[in-house]
């Protein structure tokens, strides 16, 4: 299925699955962007994943970062940028050249992968020095150039660097911010952002705002050791999902 050939009944299951998805990850603090992979590459295509939700995460990194812009830590966000920015334009690049069975596999395994990657980075809390946030920061632009919801790994780097409470937050929604808008460029210069892309990218955005607001409700229920727990778990169910897709005949 082409992204132009989506239905309204399936704009709409995918509003429903983005305010899911939306609660989960407020829930845990990320997530978000990788759960929405399963449910929106069997329905546009692999291809169009990576530019809709790269477009759709500018409205939640704005608003995120206008609460928080006193909190920000300046300069541990420009090192990280100032390494991430040239990687991540290789990265978003680089994606749009793969083709759909090669996306479909690598977007399977990241999300397998960043589960353990992410304890690892939370275990090295506080001892990450500038020299390795900039090689640090360099990895993340390559990964999340090309792919969705690696903003766990930046918050998990952002962590191991010394970075706090709000301050994470902050910092975390002005770098990935100046990253979603190298990317969408990318994108739109490469032709891989058509006006449906746009679209479902508007969809998304605008049922995560209720979804928030949910996942505030939620998180005063619930322990907070079982947020990470639930969304790991549907990490990797979701990669190998994707992974046996990828790795399905074409018919």
């Amino acid at each position: 299925m082409v992204l132009a050939d989506v239905s309204l009944a399936q704009y709409a299951m995918v509003a429903a699955a983005a305010f899911l998805t939306s609660v989960v990850g407020g829930v845990a603090g990320y997530g978000t962007g990788l759960l929405m992979l399963p449910v929106l590459v069997p329905l546009v295509g692999p291809e169009a994943v990576i530019p809709i939700l790269s477009v759709s995460s500018l409205a939640t990194n704005a608003s995120r970062l206008l609460a928080l812009r006193g909190k920000i830590d300046t300069r541990k966000a420009a090192l990280v940028l100032a390494c991430a920015l040239p990687t991540c334009i290789v990265g978003a690049y680089a994606y749009t050249r793969l083709s759909g069975p090669m996306i479909t596999l690598l977007l399977g395994g990241l999300l397998i992968v960043l589960v353990p990657l992410r304890r690892a980075l939370v275990r090295a809390r506080g001892n990450l020095r500038n020299r390795g946030l900039a090689v640090a920061g360099a990895g993340y632009g390559l990964l999340v150039g090309g792919t969705s919801g690696a903003g766990v790994v930046l918050i998990s780097i952002l962590l191991a660097a010394g970075l706090e409470g709000m301050a994470v937050i902050a910092t975390d929604a002005a770098v990935s911010l100046m990253l979603g808008v190298v990317k969408a460029t990318v994108f739109q210069t490469t032709g891989a952002l058509p006006l449906a892309s746009w679209i479902m990218a508007a969809v998304l955005a605008l049922v995560a705002l209720p979804g928030a607001y949910t996942a505030k409700w939620l998180m005063e229920r619930m322990p907070v050791r079982m947020h990470a727990w639930i969304l790991d778990g549907a990490v990797v169910v979701g990669g190998i999902l994707l992974i046996v897709q990828g790795m399905a005949p074409s018919n």
